[in-house]
């Protein structure tokens, strides 16, 4: 399980191509809870309904804390499609 303990609440959530997945509402768990206003409804080729409720991303994802960001290890069109639904 990667180190969670450098991750704080309204941290960027970017995949490995540098692109916007979503903003750290805390973590929970194994996984990062991520903010109901914004989960990843702006990513191209996301499919269905991303707003109203919170969406979670495995901290199994989690290459490294970067600043104020959080990068995964695969690009943010693949972590969109892994992530959980609350």
């Amino acid at each position: 399980m990667a180190d969670t303990s450098n991750i704080r609440e309204h941290m960027e959530v970017i995949g490995a191509d540098g692109v916007h997945v979503g903003t750290v509402d805390g973590i929970e768990g194994d996984r990062i809870k991520l903010t109901k206003k914004d989960s990843g409804a702006q990513i191209e080729g996301a499919e269905g309904s991303h707003s109203g409720h919170h969406h979670y991303i495995s901290t199994g994802l989690i290459a490294g804390v970067e600043g104020d960001k959080v990068r995964l290890s695969a690009n943010a069109d693949v972590a969109v499609s892994f992530e959980e639904e609350e």
